[in-house]
């Protein structure tokens, strides 16, 4: 699975044009109106409804981590009106978000975002009872739970700490859930680290193996310092450097002492590079230039896929997690705002689910997802069973042979060990300079 393009804080857009490519519009094919979604068909509609749905465009915009243009295309098959999509960086979607409300109507954000954009007012919060399968989301972002009352961890921007504001025209998070939604899911996922299990000396089980000076030269860190600075703090908290209030919320002072650690172990040349894109992270990895490293579930299974030796290691610390998901702008209204809410449905009813999930991501609706995996694959994706037949992406290509096992086992246990959220921390511009100093040093 070939990627170029990395965001701020995005997943990949795919090259081999799957994807989008950056600041790319990419449109659907041939309207098909009236046809299922999903699960279950399209009906009741008045007949005018039926009859202008065609003129509706929805625009979409995010930082790409899910815009497929098959999913765009699948959307108007379905539901017979087009969904337009285009993908920023990370800092583009969030200005973009804030200042020009009008020029999009759906925006794939990522959840780190909302504490920036909700307070512009320019997101319309959504009404709950219009989702028609909402009790079916995965409890982390309805909960703030996995399920069964098991409380998930909320260091940095957990989902559910701004999933729900206080009323309709409010924007202000509420603590507690009610009806108004910011952001249905769409995708998330639990990273860690990738080893070569070839090459490195012995079973890696925690973060602070990355700075072990028996990889010295062979280590690498991501680039991208919104989240390569969670990484780091995984790693100084794991050697007992520092105890964090919030990895996701550091202090002057935290920051300081996690860069001290990063500077000295640089100087000291425990790092071979600092990667930024899906391929740098793929190239460094089966070169053999690195062993251990900072990594993307999809980079791992693509190293694997070149038949070299790779792993996605379960670390004792956790994992670092990110999620994304749809919102509405505050300037729908009428037949585009009815068509959004129907767009949203249809992302919950299980095609789209089952689409992410063959890559590896997690979806909102688990139980429609499932309904469009064969058995084999949500055995393999979602409950750590060893796979029966080989595993393919969604576009055909062997991702996992036979036999194998997911890295970190089932949804259950990688989403029940995560350790932190991808945040925009209060001293944001602080940890950007010291983070560049850092990779100047």
């Amino acid at each position: 699975m070939s990627r170029r393009y990395f965001d701020l804080k995005s997943r990949p857009v795919d090259a081999d044009q799957k994807r989008l490519g950056r600041r790319t519009v990419l449109k659907g094919a041939t309207a098909l109106a009236g046809v299922a979604v999903g699960s279950g068909a399209i009906t009741g509609f008045p007949t005018i409804w039926a009859q202008n749905i065609k003129s509706v465009t929805l625009r979409q915009f995010g930082t790409g981590v899910s815009a497929y243009n098959d999913i765009a295309v699948k959307a108007k098959q379905d539901l017979g009106f087009t969904v337009e999509l285009s993908a920023l960086d990370s800092d583009a979607v969030v200005q973009r978000a804030v200042t020009q409300p009008k020029s999009y109507d759906v925006v794939d954000a990522e959840y780190w975002m909302l504490p920036k954009v909700v307070p512009s007012g320019n997101l319309q919060p959504m009404d709950t009872k219009k989702i028609k399968l909402f009790d079916k989301i995965v409890p982390i972002f309805t909960k703030g739970e996995l399920g069964g009352g098991k409380k998930i961890a909320t260091q940095g921007t957990a989902p559910i700490k701004v999933s729900y504001v206080t009323g309709k025209d409010s924007k202000t998070f509420s603590k507690t859930p009610t009806q108004w939604f910011n952001l249905v899911p769409t995708i998330y996922n639990a990273d860690t680290l990738g080893i070569r299990p070839d090459l490195v000396s012995e079973p890696i089980t925690q973060w602070k193996q990355l700075l072990d000076p028996k990889y010295k030269g062979k280590a690498s860190i991501l680039n991208i310092s919104s989240i390569g600075i969670m990484d780091a703090a995984m790693v100084c908290e794991s050697l007992g450097e520092i105890k964090y209030g919030d990895k996701g919320n550091m202090t002057k002072a935290e920051l300081d002492k996690t860069m001290k650690v990063l500077t000295d172990a640089k100087k000291s040349g425990q790092f071979r590079a600092f990667w930024k894109t899906f391929d740098e992270s793929i190239n460094l990895m089966a070169s053999g230039e690195v062993v251990i490293q900072s990594m993307w579930s999809p980079a791992v299974a693509a190293v694997r896929a070149k038949g070299i030796p790779c792993t996605y290691v379960p670390l004792k610390e956790g994992y670092r997690a990110w999620a994304g998901g749809l919102g509405l702008s505050r300037a729908l209204s009428g037949l585009a705002l009815d068509a959004a809410y129907e767009y949203v449905n249809w992302y919950l009813a299980g095609w789209a689910g089952g689409f992410l999930n063959r890559q590896g991501y997690y979806s909102a609706v688990l139980d429609t997802a499932k309904q469009n995996m064969s058995a084999d694959e949500w055995g393999f994706w979602m409950e750590g069973k060893a796979a029966q037949g080989d595993i393919k992406d969604p576009f055909g290509k062997v991702m996992e042979k036979a036999g194998s096992k997911r890295d970190g086992g089932s949804f259950e246990e990688r989403m029940g060990a995560v350790a932190c959220w991808n945040a925009v921390m209060d001293e944001n511009r602080y940890m950007v300079q010291k983070w560049n100093e850092f990779v100047a040093a």
